[in-house]
């Protein structure tokens, strides 16, 4: 951190504030305190007829892995809106039904909310963001080329899980 976009000032320290107990930045200036957060993944594992849908990513990071359709929570939405609004610009996809499968931090600076979910319907499509779009099941999974450790664990996690079949309805619409 520069500058406070409090007051401008470019005196930031990093000090521990009184009665606090970490490392913060402040601003000498005018005494501002910056807390820092996880920022905050949503996505969702859209499943039909046991499979998963994974995108393969047209955008860095990760350009060209595989992925489950995910992104940052923007402000003014719910983790699920979130979630499907991430699965709909990744994949066109429209899915319901979500319930919350994976709570996963890969490191000090990232919360990922992942969701289980159905397709509504068998439209989808890539997008700038996903070159491909296909579904696999534990089998096929392409495990060396996913994108992210949170892709590994939440994938993991499902297949292993044998009561899913009585959480997600595999009719489309």
């Amino acid at each position: 951190m520069n500058y406070c976009s409090h007051c401008g000032s470019d005196k930031i320290v990093r000090e521990i504030p009184e009665n606090d107990h970490r490392l913060r930045y402040v601003c000498e200036n005018c005494n501002k305190i910056y807390y820092e957060n996880p920022r905050v993944v949503v996505g969702t594992i859209p499943v039909f007829q046991n499979k998963v849908l994974l995108a393969k990513r047209g955008i860095e990071p990760q350009k060209g892995k595989w992925n489950l359709p995910a992104g940052f929570l923007e402000m003014d939405e719910t983790s699920e809106q979130g979630a499907i609004r991430e699965t709909t610009e990744e994949t066109g996809a429209e899915i319901s039904d979500l319930s919350v499968h994976t709570i996963f931090q890969s490191d000090s600076n990232h919360l990922y909310i992942l969701f289980l979910a159905n397709l509504k319907n068998n439209n989808f499509n890539t997008t700038p963001e996903s070159t491909e779009i296909k579904f696999f099941n534990a089998d096929e999974i392409p495990w060396n080329e996913l994108a992210f450790t949170s892709n590994k664990y939440a994938l993991e996690s499902y297949f292993s899980k044998k009561d899913n079949t009585d959480k997600i309805n595999f009719e489309m619409e």
